[in-house]
């Protein structure tokens, strides 16, 4: 263990050890009875003083010669003088520390057995406390580091996760403040496009409804011309905010060329994790819809099926918020193909019609039982979710599954009252 790792308790432990060492060494060297096993005691203090050393403690290599050294010195004093033997128990302590379990456990016996036969040796009477003595110090020992290296892992273990678990409640954070960023501001489109622009668009069909019944002479066709001219500027303002405020799926083109690229390969894999970066959930192959994300939130790169955008009709330019439920109904649905369907097809239809607009998904995949679904309890909330964007703007949502015959998902929109701008046949789809 890193010494700059160790808590002050630990610090205290070990300087603690170190000074048992040296006065177990000290009262071996005193009560030795002759020169020899005075100067073992000192030549086995100067060893266990060795490992201080910078590279005793930096190699682990130079650690275990060290501590073999230090046994051999030991062993030598044990047979010169029974004194040694009290200095087995910090011994086994060294051992426990820096040898592997599976070399330390039997060290540490070994050394209580030499400890034993050497008090044996120099003729000490035999009872029970000459085997009882070193036995138990080194279960002691045994029990004390095994336990505190137990402690110690599952202290790390409860660490990294501490870790992990703040680093995700901060990824979560930001991905509820990014899903509340898009929110807002598809709200502020859907606002903007259903009060002010629909209000000046009014106006200016007034004016110029008005503009038609003056006289050309009349002195109040020039301000009314003004006004129009006013409302058709703000007008075209409000619609810019639309535009600023709409999904980033949606700035750099029409929803045709955003469905066409949710279409493109390694784009589906990614739609799992959900239209605003967060998972979608869908049936899962019991028949009930996952709620909450996987571990990786993703699904690997490769394992989607093979999707493919058509479209039919004439496309007409789409207020904001029908291009917004339909670009986030597709994505739902296709992350719930990627993620439960096993799908190796699948396909997206933009279909407009005279007084509607249509998207359909179709996979290939499992298939499952929507009725079983909306009665579960346990039921996520994609499905729901995709139902209530459709019915908010008046139109229809309906699921066709069947367990091993795939999925459909159907949403039809009303086309606004107002008479459709067809799309410049320029635009990409």
């Amino acid at each position: 263990m890193d010494p700059r790792s160790l808590t002050p308790v630990l610090r205290v432990l070990r300087l603690c050890l170190h000074l048992l060492l040296a006065g177990l060494l000290a009262l071996a060297a005193l009560r030795a009875g002759s020169a020899g096993g005075a100067a073992l005691a000192a030549l086995t203090s100067a060893v266990y003083a060795a490992g201080f050393l910078p590279s005793v403690q930096e190699s682990r290599r130079a650690a275990g010669v060290w501590l073999g050294v230090l046994c051999a010195s030991w062993l030598a004093l044990l047979w010169l003088t029974p004194e040694g033997l009290w200095v087995a128990f910090p011994l086994y302590f060294l051992q426990l520390h820096l040898l592997p379990v599976r070399w330390s456990v039997p060290s540490v016996a070994l050394t209580a057995c030499a400890a034993i036969l050497s008090y044996v040796r120099h003729g000490a009477p035999l009872n029970p406390g000459v085997f009882i003595g070193p036995l138990l110090g080194a279960a002691v020992a045994v029990a004390t580091v095994l336990g505190y290296q137990a402690l110690y892992r599952e202290s790390e273990r409860r660490r990294r996760m501490v870790e992990e678990l703040i680093a995700t409640r901060a990824e979560l954070a930001a991905a509820e403040r990014h899903a509340g960023t898009l929110a807002e501001r598809e709200r502020l489109a859907r606002e903007i496009h259903d009060t002010l622009a629909q209000g000046l668009s009014s106006i200016q069909l007034l004016l110029r409804a008005a503009e038609r019944t003056l006289p050309e002479d009349s002195p109040a066709a020039g301000h009314i011309e003004r006004a129009r001219r006013a409302a058709q500027d703000n007008l075209a303002e409000a619609r810019r905010f639309v535009r600023a405020l709409s999904p980033p799926d949606l700035e750099h083109g029409s929803l045709a060329a955003a469905l066409e690229r949710l279409c493109e390969p390694g784009v589906a894999g990614t739609a799992a994790a959900g239209p605003d970066g967060t998972e979608s959930d869908g049936p899962e192959p019991d028949g009930t819809e996952s709620d909450g994300p996987e571990r990786d939130g993703t699904v690997p790169a490769g394992t989607g099926p093979r999707v493919r955008f058509s479209m039919s009709g004439t496309p007409v330019e789409l207020p904001t918020p029908y291009e917004v439920a339909l670009l986030r109904i597709a994505q739902s649905a296709l992350a719930n193909t990627v993620r439960h369907a096993s799908a190796a097809r699948a396909e997206i239809t933009l279909s407009f019609m005279d007084a509607s607009v249509t998207l359909d998904v179709v996979d290939d995949g499992k298939g499952f039982d929507p009725a079983r679904v909306a009665s579960s309890a346990e039921g996520g909330f994609g499905l729901p979710a995709m139902c209530s964007r459709a019915e908010s703007l008046g139109g229809t949502f309906a699921v066709e599954s069947a367990p091993g015959q795939g999925t459909a998902v159907a949403v039809s929109l009303p086309l606004p009252v107002t008479p459709p701008v067809p799309l410049p046949t320029g635009v990409s789809t």
